[in-house]
């Protein structure tokens, strides 16, 4: 492994995700020992560089300004009680006796930072617990209200639509090295280290788990099968089959979404919040070539899509495989344990100016619905390539049929039938009716004429607009010219003004 000095937090975290995959536990604890380290140079360093620019002024709405997080009393009280401990000859034995509990507002501002800077646990419904979490579930996904009177069979109707699922949290241990040098900084700048080392701990062991646990003992992940019936073994969730995926036209995107845009009770729902969660190498060996096309002014637009979503890379993923699904429909809990108390540890030996601690996390996540995420193989993605295709023009409409006729309010005798084209009439006492004549295709044209009695004077009439009647007997011509511009046939009217 290499040293520290060239690792960043981005290698460290590929080499813990790889250790997770692998069940290597040793290699787990030294890409751990390097995060901490990495993450205690960086609190340092920043502890430096804003003591050196507040020296002449300590004051706390200083230290805010310049974006170092300011501490509740309760969180205040905490740390230094937690230096104390730490510091004593017998730091185990100190947490034990010190009453050390946990606040809240540490934890709640670690999980602040996950859905905002996390990319995949930023768009899940990610909560945070302290306990087990019980939840109403709609089983019935799209629901129609009913119009009528209110009668218990509604009720009992929509009561049936909802199932309680109860998500009992698993533990989620995170072993926290702290360097005795880190607890000279002060109470804000060791809370900043445990908030980011909880933040490491949490992505990487929640990434895993929301992905591909195989809910034993861990989440049940996105990959999995839920459907009603599916065969669990041993606390097992099978994978779902993958499906192969070669280009992700607006044709393919399609498919996949619309096996989404139905709940597993065969409901139809809306698609949104969409994510494709991709290896890392494989956003750059392939869904980047796929996903990227050469704007008119000859720069390059990455990531586009068909349809709206957000692609997210994750080292929890193989190369080769992919998900794809609606980010909310994923559930998530995760908390402190319920004492919310920071052990020493025995576990595993450090330096001597380390000393390490343990952090008990509880938490659990599982797909709302089977059909919210794909598990998909895009192995063989290719890369995006200009289509051409050449579409022989259609041949234009003879329909030149009429699909209504109306004058008005007036009521035409006989009732209107496309078919036939003579003998309507009709009387009004107003002086103007408007003509309204609607073409069976939408490429005809329409002319509208109105002759006298003796048919010696004519009137246009634009399609839509109010014509003026002659005393006695008018005629009304309407005639229809087909897209084809050859095809004609006219209609005729006897419109009486008494």
């Amino acid at each position: 492994m290499k040293s520290n000095d060239i690792l960043n937090k981005d290698e460290i975290r590929e080499l813990m995700q790889k250790a997770l995959k692998e069940n290597d536990a040793e290699g787990y604890s030294k890409a751990n020992e390097l995060m901490m380290a990495c993450i205690a140079d960086e609190i340092k360093a920043q502890y430096e560089e804003s003591i050196e620019q507040l020296k002449a002024d300590s004051d706390r709405a200083v230290l805010a300004q310049r974006g170092v997080r300011q501490l509740t009393n309760e969180e205040k009280t905490y740390y230094q009680k937690l230096t104390e401990a730490m510091r004593a000859k017998d730091p185990k034995q100190a947490l034990t006796n010190a009453d050390l509990t946990f606040p809240i507002t540490v934890l709640n501002a670690v999980f602040d930072e996950l859905q905002t800077s996390h990319p995949l646990l930023s768009r899940i419904g990610f909560t945070p617990s302290t306990g087990a979490v019980k939840m109403l579930l709609n089983t019935n996904g799209y629901q129609q209200a009913q119009w009528g009177q209110l009668c218990d069979e509604i009720v009992k109707e929509i009561l049936a639509g909802f199932k309680e699922v109860d998500t009992g949290l698993l533990k989620l241990s995170a072993f926290i090295p702290v360097c005795k040098a880190m607890l000279d900084l002060g109470p804000e700048w060791l809370d900043s280290f445990v908030r980011q080392a909880l933040y490491e701990a949490l992505a990487n062991g929640l990434e895993y788990g929301i992905l591909k646990g195989d809910g034993n003992e861990n989440p049940i992940g996105m990959i999995r099968d839920v459907s009603d019936g599916v065969a669990v073994k041993a606390g097992a969730y099978p994978a779902k089959t993958k499906i192969d995926v070669t280009d992700l036209s607006p044709s393919t995107v399609g498919k996949l979404l619309s096996l989404m845009a139905v709940d597993g009770n065969g409901k139809p729902r809306s698609v949104r919040d969409i994510v494709l969660v991709v290896n890392p190498q494989d956003y750059f060996q392939r869904v980047m070539p796929a996903t990227t096309v050469m704007a008119p002014d000859g720069t390059y637009r990455n990531d586009v899509m068909p349809y709206p979503m957000t692609v997210i890379q994750s080292s929890a993923l193989e190369p080769g495989e992919a998900v794809i699904g609606m980010a909310y429909k994923y559930f998530a809990a995760a908390g402190m344990d319920r004492e919310g108390r920071i052990e020493y540890s025995d576990h595993y030996q450090f330096l001597e100016d380390n000393r390490v601690y343990l952090v008990k996390l509880y938490a659990n996540g599982f797909p709302m619905d089977n059909n919210s995420f794909l598990y998909l193989d895009i192995s063989g993605l290719q890369e995006a390539t200009y289509k051409v295709t050449v579409i022989d023009p259609a041949e234009p409409s003879t329909d030149a049929s009429l699909a209504d006729l109306k004058i008005g309010s007036l009521s035409l005798a006989p009732e209107f039938d496309p078919e036939t084209t003579t003998g309507y009439t009709v009387s009004t006492t107003n002086a103007t009716n408007t003509i309204t004549a609607t073409p069976a295709d939408a490429g005809a044209s329409i002319e509208i004429t109105v002759k006298d009695t003796d048919g010696t004077e004519t009137k246009n009439v634009s399609n839509g607009t109010a014509a003026e009647w002659f005393d006695g007997s008018n005629t009304v011509t309407v005639k229809v010219t087909a897209a084809d511009g050859t095809t004609t046939k006219s209609y005729t009217v006897t419109v009486t003004k008494s």
